[in-house]
Formats: structure tokens, sequence, C-alpha cells
């Protein structure tokens, strides 16, 4: 595709009270790392923050809208507090808007933690807890030889946030990479979607926000609370993967 790229970002969940406090909803936290991304890009010429890409949000959760698909060019699915596996009735709709976009082949789709697992319950494959337990903080994916080729180098790093999974891929899907807890970390598809569990939007304070709040809900035992604050700051590839987003949405 061709500039400007019209990115629909379907927010999933309300961020927490500090965070909505300087981005507002998740639309505004991946409008700050897909400007970043664009810039990093180094094409001005073609794209940047302030040129070549077009973002707007949209609430699927309390709003349920979403965007017409003759004025998108791509969709991202945000993550969520919410379980992928659960059938109130906004994921159902999700969902059926997801195998909407599926079905067709000019919107490209992106999915994010919940996102990811979004489309793979789309496309057919079990989603629900990992039998592993919880993945928090800045930790290392392992890439694949397509992974490396997405993200345009060897090895990463991204904050994660979940303890659901995909648990089988898709039939026809490149695997972009896994962990020890997580064997399906990402999904490709050439033309039509890419996935990663992981949080590339995430940023300390956001994790930070999130881990302190849950471990004073009981969420996170106070070794958990540790371990995820100890990793926090840690550097992360966040920029580099919504880089590989917009190669994705890019591409001929």
């Amino acid at each position: 595709m061709k500039p400007p790229l019209r990115i629909a970002i379907l927010e999933c969940d309300t961020p927490m009270d500090q965070t909505r406090a300087k981005y507002g909803g998740y639309g505004g936290v991946f409008k700050a790392l897909l400007s970043t991304a664009a810039d990093a890009l180094e094409q001005p010429d073609l794209m940047s923050s302030t040129k070549g890409l077009e973002l707007s949000a949209f609430d699927v959760v309390g709003e349920q809208q979403y965007p017409e698909l003759d004025e998108i060019d791509a969709v991202l699915l945000t993550g969520s507090r919410h379980n992928s596996f659960d059938d109130t009735p906004w994921i159902l709709k999700l969902v059926e808007f997801t195998k909407k976009l599926l079905a067709q082949n000019r919107v490209r789709i992106i999915g994010v933690c919940f996102g990811h697992q979004i489309i793979g319950r789309a496309l057919g494959v079990p989603v629900g807890r990992s039998d592993d337990g919880w993945e928090v903080s800045v930790l290392p994916v392992e890439l694949t030889r397509k992974g490396k080729e997405l993200f345009q180098q060897d090895t990463l790093s991204l904050h994660q946030m979940h303890r659901d999974v995909v648990h089988e891929y898709p039939e026809g899907v490149e695997k972009l990479g896994a962990s020890p807890r997580c064997l399906v970390q990402g999904m490709y598809v050439k033309g039509k979607y890419i996935t990663v569990q992981g949080h590339p939007e995430f940023t300390q304070q956001i994790v930070t926000e999130l881990v302190t709040t849950r471990h004073s809900q009981g969420i996170f035992n106070d070794e958990q609370y540790r371990d995820a604050i100890e990793r926090v700051g840690n550097p992360h590839d966040g920029v580099a993967v919504a880089k590989g987003f917009l190669r994705f949405v890019l591409e001929d």
C-alpha cells in the first residue's frame, strides 16, 4: 500500500488512571508508538509522525464502534484485561468483525496481546489460560527466521502482560517467535495479518502502574511483583516491532 496509511485502532480496554491522564485511551498509546516508529523508519518523504499516517480510534467495548472498511487500510486490535475466550456480547461482536476482516483481501490486520488472541480465535484455534502462568514486564522472545526478517533484528525483548495464550498456530501461518511460557508469540500471513503476544506499546510507566495496581489487588504476589519491577526499566524493542507493523501495511 502507499501512504497515507489509514489505520483504525480498536480500543479493547481502558487504561489505568495515570496512563489515561497522559494518553487518553489506548488509541493514544498506540498513536504515540506508531508516530515514533514512522519517524524511526527514516523515510521522511514516504512517512513520518507528521506525514503519511492517519490514525483513528474506536471504542469496541462500551460504544462498540467500528470503522467502515472502505475508509481504512488496516485495523489494529489492542490488548485488554478481558479474556479473549469469553462470550460476552462485545467480544463476540469483535470476533465476528475480525472474521469479516479475515474474509477480505484489502484491509490488513495487526493484533497485540488480547488482539493477537482474538485473531487466533477468529481463525478457529484454541485460546485460553496458559498452564505456565503469567509473563510480565520485559522478557526475551526467541525469533524465528521470519521474525528476524520482519523486525530486522536477531533478538527481541518486549513488555509482556498476559496469562492467556494462543495454544496452536492456525494452518498456513508463518511463526514469528516463542518464549518458554508462550510458544505462539507472533503470527504472520503476508498481506493479511501480523500479531504479537507482547506489548510493543507499553512503557516503563504503563507497566509499573499495571504491576503495582495488580499487586495491591492480590493478582500478583510479592515475588511476582518484585520480579516484574526489577525488569520493568530494561531496554525493549517496541519501536522495532511497530516499524515491522508499518512495513507490513506498506508491503505489496
